[in-house]
């Protein structure tokens, strides 16, 4: 991994208000398996951030989902949580981030403008959910999932 990607990261941090103590994490979750896969050496990649991302974020909207509808029904809170951790929703958010222009990509991958593929920021947003947790605790997680999320506008 060249310096300039932990620059470039050096302003994610800033945009997404959260500084990692093990920048390792960040890369991970940064990177695709395409760039994987063509590395020189082994690197990780983010699937397995994104899958400890997406339980992190279903499990956390819906105890507030639980705690702030006292009167909905489990098939109504389902749907609710469902809304607000769907692929498209993620996807949205990833691009307010500018989440693409830091992923790490195989040739491939970037001649197919991976960068602005849906499935691909949603899943890199996930698996920086994983990374911030595995970083810190499941209360920064939060404030990182609020902020960069849904930006408090929900009444969580």
């Amino acid at each position: 991994m060249d310096e300039k990607h932990f620059t470039d990261f050096a302003e994610l941090e800033k945009r997404i208000k959260y500084m990692f103590k093990n920048k390792d994490l960040l890369r991970n979750a940064l990177t695709h398996k395409t760039f994987a896969f063509e590395a020189k050496i082994p690197v990780e990649y983010n699937e397995r951030l994104e899958f400890l991302g997406d339980s992190i974020l279903g499990f956390l909207v819906a105890e507030q989902l639980y705690k702030s509808n006292k009167y909905f029904s489990e098939g109504e809170l389902t749907r609710r949580r469902s809304a607000l951790v769907n692929n498209g929703f993620l996807a949205e958010k990833a691009r307010k981030l500018g989440l693409g222009e830091f992923l790490l990509l195989g040739k491939g991958e970037k001649k197919q403008n991976g960068a602005q593929n849906s499935t691909n920021l949603a899943n890199a947003l996930e698996a920086l959910i994983g990374a911030v947790y595995l970083d810190s605790d499941l209360e920064n997680v939060w404030m990182f999932i609020k902020n960069n999320i849904f930006d408090d506008k929900l009444g969580f």
